[in-house]
């Protein structure tokens, strides 16, 4: 029987990798939406659009038809001859090094083919399929000669396919679907025709408080949940929510990751614009750009987690500073030198004002040299300095709160030492978990879990894991040769900031675990 599990989403990956960006060519991640033009921009290639640049990736475009639509609804549909459609995909394909493509309204049957036809000439590395049918307003958008073409030939070719309950219901014969359970069996049906994985989207799910939306790989059944937004700017979720989810797939996120940070992102923007007045229509658009108008932006502002900056990890320590007679900017700048790929500061005997002040010191070292910043337990200074996450131990807030103050894009991460806690911690949306203390250490005087109890919550933990405690050179290399692919490496305090040169022993360090 197929594995249930409840999530609530508040996960955002982060890609970049601060020791290759510099010096390597950069591709941006490129998506291909094909698509319906919207006239009032809420949804079809116009969200698609609107999305990718929200998620910071490139988006081409073949336009299928061009409606006259407003938030009232469809006055009318034009589509385009399916010769012109295939001359568009022809142009895209054969030249922009497409990594996603993402479809949205086919309104033919021929286009349908057309489209299957240049996948198979030019192939990408995923095709996720928005079976729109059905607009928001409840227009018919596609008619029935259409689906044939979608469960021959599309869906076995998709990567995930992203209907809503309508939807999924006439891909299936008009089954009804009333509850929870009627969403997995239909995930499940969809998934016999063909695509990899199924995301059913249950936003219409009546006598629902939450929004919860089923995805199923084949394996296992996910449980999607987040709290409503009441407002009536839903128009175009659908369509960006896929698009979200083609972006996060060209950046490199695995699936269910990006399933995951697409639904999140829904959730911000629609909350964000819940009292947006544009139109006088039951269905208003929402503003994708929230991150622009809602976030303190800077010069470098990192936006995705990549589980590879958690290599080098490293944790400042104001006592050992002041014993050495450094500061702690001094301090991080010798380190990420050095080759540390992530700093935490770590400052449990200064004011608030004074952290906050050396925060901003240090933010504007670690960016210089593309390295994440994280702040130790407070929240409040994450946001006034605008650091790039925070790391919470079990007695602090839960990550869902703090991922509720920070919003979907800063790193969160969590001390753990069961793998009870980093189930938890995935469940409540942080990006990685810190697993220790690993051995004795000077710093702290909790339990050790060993190198046992290290391997036991990275085999269940679902996030990337960085261990940490008593880790210096003579056991780092044991560490990272414990056989699991989500330890992704070793936070040291000691082993950096107690010994005369910062910048030596970052160096050595990370020669030994790289």
């Amino acid at each position: 029987m197929a594995k249930v599990e409840v999530l609530c989403c508040g996960q955002v990956p982060f890609r970049n990798n601060p020791k290759t960006m510099m010096t390597q060519p950069s591709k941006i991640p490129h998506v291909l939406s094909v698509a319906g033009s919207d006239s009032g921009a809420g949804a079809g290639i116009q969200a698609d659009l609107k999305a990718c640049a929200s998620r910071h990736v490139y988006c081409s475009t073949v336009i299928t038809a061009v409606t006259a639509q407003n938030t009232v609804g469809v006055q009318g549909v034009h589509i385009l001859h399916e010769h012109f459609v295939a001359q568009q995909l022809n142009s895209v394909l054969s030249d922009m090094h497409v990594d996603v493509v993402k479809t949205g309204m086919l309104p033919s049957l021929g286009i349908v083919k057309v489209l299957c036809q240049n996948l198979r000439k030019f192939p990408v590395k995923a095709l996720v399929v928005d079976p729109v049918m059905i607009s928001t307003s409840g227009d018919v958008l596609a008619g029935s000669s259409v689906l044939a073409g979608f469960r021959e030939e599309l869906l076995p070719m998709a990567d995930i396919v992203t209907p809503n309950l309508k939807e999924a219901s006439v891909l299936l014969g008009d089954v009804p679907l009333k509850s929870v359970s009627d969403m997995r069996a239909a995930a499940k049906l969809i998934h016999d025709l063909g695509p990899r994985n199924v995301l059913v989207k249950g936003g219409d799910l009546p006598n629902s408080l939450d929004a919860i939306d089923v995805f199923f790989n084949g394996e296992e059944f996910y449980e999607l949940c987040s709290s409503r937004v009441n407002t009536r700017n839903t128009h175009g979720t659908g369509c960006t929510l896929a698009s979200c989810i083609a972006a996060e797939l060209a950046k490199g996120s695995s699936m269910l990751s990006a399933v995951k940070t697409a639904k999140q992102f829904i959730k911000a923007a629609l909350d964000y614009s819940k009292d947006l007045v544009i139109g006088n229509g039951a269905q208003g658009p929402f503003d994708h750009f929230l991150a622009l108008k809602n976030v303190n932006q800077s010069a470098y502002r990192q936006n995705r987690f990549n589980p590879d900056t958690l290599l080098l990890y490293a944790v400042t320590d104001s006592t050992m500073n002041r014993k050495w007679g450094r500061s702690i900017a001094e301090a991080v700048k010798a380190a990420v030198e050095g080759g540390a790929t992530i700093v935490q500061l770590r400052e449990k005997d200064i004011e608030t004002r004074d952290f906050l002040d050396v925060a901003k010191v240090c933010l504007k070292i670690c960016r210089s040299h593309r390295v994440p910043l994280l702040i130790n337990d407070r929240i409040d200074v994450t946001l006034a300095c605008d650091a790039d996450g925070v790391h919470i131990g079990q007695s602090d807030m839960p990550a869902s709160l703090a991922r509720t103050l920070l919003g979907p894009e800063k790193i969160i991460g969590v001390s753990c030492k069961t793998p009870e806690q980093a189930e938890q911690a995935w469940v409540d949306g942080a990006d990685y978990i810190g697993c220790g203390g690993v051995y004795p250490t000077n710093t702290k005087a909790n339990r050790t879990i060993g190198l046992d109890g290290l391997k036991d919550v990275c085999q269940v933990s679902k996030l990337p894991v960085v261990a940490i405690g008593g880790i210096g050179l003579s056991n780092a290399r044991a560490i990272m040769e414990i056989g699991v692919p989500n330890l992704k490496g070793v936070a040291v305090v000691s082993a950096l900031f107690d010994r005369e040169c910062v910048l030596t022993e970052t160096k050595n360090l990370l020669a030994v675990i790289s």
